[in-house]
């Protein structure tokens, strides 16, 4: 059985970086397509970063690309989301997901994902 287990949000001021982490269970596939997307009280949930573990590619969304690294250590099967530069906007609950296999075009497509962990909250204040 898969288990995805989130940590590291917490409350930030703006500027401010945080480090989220996914501990990964129960995954056995060889070529596994991760995720970190976030979800903001009356908003669609969004594709913040995704990663091939097999390929070590990641993919990041608009909101992402230059301040949000995502990262993926096999060893520990951890996924990791470091975030800097953070503004109020990246305020959300932050859900790291996973599937077996995905089109590389699809990685942030949250209903094609599997697995997904609980959410871990951030808040960005101003």
């Amino acid at each position: 059985q898969v288990h995805l287990v989130e940590s590291g949000g917490g409350s930030v001021q703006a500027g401010g970086s945080l480090r989220l982490s996914c501990l990964a269970s129960g995954l056995s596939y060889s070529m596994v397509c991760m995720g970190w997307f976030r979800q903001a009280p009356g908003k669609e949930r969004e594709g913040v970063a995704g990663f091939y573990t097999g390929y070590g590619t990641p993919f990041y969304g608009d909101s992402a690309k230059g301040r949000f690294t995502i990262s993926h250590d096999h060893a520990n099967n951890t996924l990791y989301l470091q975030m800097n530069s953070l503004k109020p906007e990246d305020t959300a609950m932050y859900y790291c997901a996973a599937v077996d296999y995905l089109v590389l075009s699809q990685w942030s497509r949250a209903s094609a994902y599997k697995f997904w962990g609980q959410g871990t909250q951030v808040t960005v204040s101003s």
